[in-house]
């Protein structure tokens, strides 16, 4: 595969001369990217990357997952503001089981080398990470930009936040990867990489970084600690649903970094008209994770919901009689409450306040409204803004 097509979609690339010589000379490239599992799940941010970690594997070089155990109890302070909270090591390994069966829906698992940061950093003494930190000054750290904002505005930097950049560094030594790959918020992380290679006498991994997904608030960039992401274990219904709910000038971005849509591709999905181009891209990456009647089938359920006013056939289902309420607290609100589908009852009132509320297609703003006993044959559904149904049996 050539240089320009291995580079498409990149954001920056370092190295890149580096790089071309050694595709040049018919070398199998040592391909690295490393993910903290300090989360369960992987997003569709993480894909961004996955999606071009396949694309060397699939021209044949050596993909090399890195699982960050040991980095994760650290933290990554990239983009922070403030110390992450810290994880246990319990915590750390049971979210990292997930991460391979996730990463394994776009790897090819035959094909990609999985190593773990604990294999050399575990058994690191102390004389070997204060002999580590003798690599980077106090003045090079204060030049990334979400350490001198904390700096200047007073904001505490811990020493072992200071110590990641080194950490992840060293990762490409012990590896000897010949190239790094990450977000555009990893730039420095993997430029300390590159340049401890460079003192241990490596050829330096070059670096290309990939744009950072908008997530589904159309604002910033997608992090479930912003609660506007898409996870790889999230549901067909789920998946279609979100994607659908992202704004049309971001719904572009979705098809270049997840789809690797360009060209003509790209002109004939712009003459569609937006709805239906988003319902494509909707069912195209339900499709990445699921069968392709799956994909069709949630196309089909939203098409039903959303565009007919009807009611899907699928829906949660509850029977009152096992929520455990008498006649008298058998009101909306409780009733809601009780299927434990919504945050609080305070998100419930706000529902109801905002006219979201239906009960058998009939809107109500009553939330304290009882509900009559049903007869054995008898149904209660209830919509809830605009995508949740919860059906009620007697």
């Amino acid at each position: 595969m050539k240089l320009e097509e291995l580079l498409n979609n990149t954001e920056v690339a370092i190295g890149e001369e580096e790089l071309g010589e050694r595709l040049a000379a018919d070398r199998k490239l040592k391909v690295k990217f490393g993910v903290d599992p300090t989360r369960p799940d992987l997003t569709f941010g993480h894909l961004v990357v996955f999606n071009k970690l396949k694309q060397f594997q699939d021209a044949g070089h050596e993909a090399i997952l890195l699982i960050g155990d040991y980095t994760a109890r650290i933290g990554d302070p990239s983009g922070r503001s403030e110390l992450r909270p810290e994880l246990t090591e319990a915590e750390v390994n049971e979210n990292a089981k997930t991460y391979l069966d996730q990463a394994f829906r776009i790897l090819d698992p035959e094909k990609t080398t999985v190593r773990k940061n604990s294999e050399w950093f575990a058994s690191m003494s102390f004389a070997d990470a204060l002999n580590l930190s003798r690599k980077m000054t106090v003045a090079r750290m204060l030049e990334r930009d979400d350490f001198e904002k904390r700096f200047r505005s007073n904001q505490p930097i811990s020493m072992v936040e200071f110590m990641y950049p080194l950490i992840q560094g060293y990762d490409s030594i012990v590896l000897e990867s010949d190239v790094e790959l990450g977000g555009s918020d990893q730039l420095f992380n993997m430029l300390v990489g590159r340049n401890l290679q460079k003192e241990k006498g490596h050829s330096p991994q070059a670096v290309l970084t990939m744009p950072l997904l908008v997530g589904l608030d159309g604002s910033r960039k997608m992090s479930k600690s912003y609660d506007n992401y898409i996870a790889f274990n999230d549901s067909s219904k789920d998946i279609f649903g979100k994607v659908m709910s992202i704004t049309d000038d971001v719904m572009w971005s979705y098809f270049e970094l997840l789809l690797l849509k360009s060209g003509d591709e790209m002109l004939e999905l712009k003459n569609l008209h937006p709805m239906d181009a988003k319902k494509s891209l909707a069912r195209e990456l339900t499709a990445l994770f699921f069968e392709d009647a799956i994909a069709q089938k949630e196309l089909s359920s939203f098409g039903q919901v959303f565009t007919k006013g009807e009611t899907p056939e699928e829906m949660k289902t509850f029977k009152l009689s096992e929520l455990s309420l008498d006649s008298e607290s058998q009101t909306l609100l409780n009733i809601m409450s009780s299927t434990e589908i919504f945050d609080s009852k305070g998100q419930i009132r706000r529902l109801f306040k905002q006219g979201a509320i239906k009960l058998n297609g009939e809107k109500k703003d009553d939330c304290e409204e009882r509900v009559n006993k049903l007869s054995a044959s008898e149904e209660l559904v209830i919509k809830a803004g605009k995508k949740t149904f919860i059906r009620f049996l007697a």
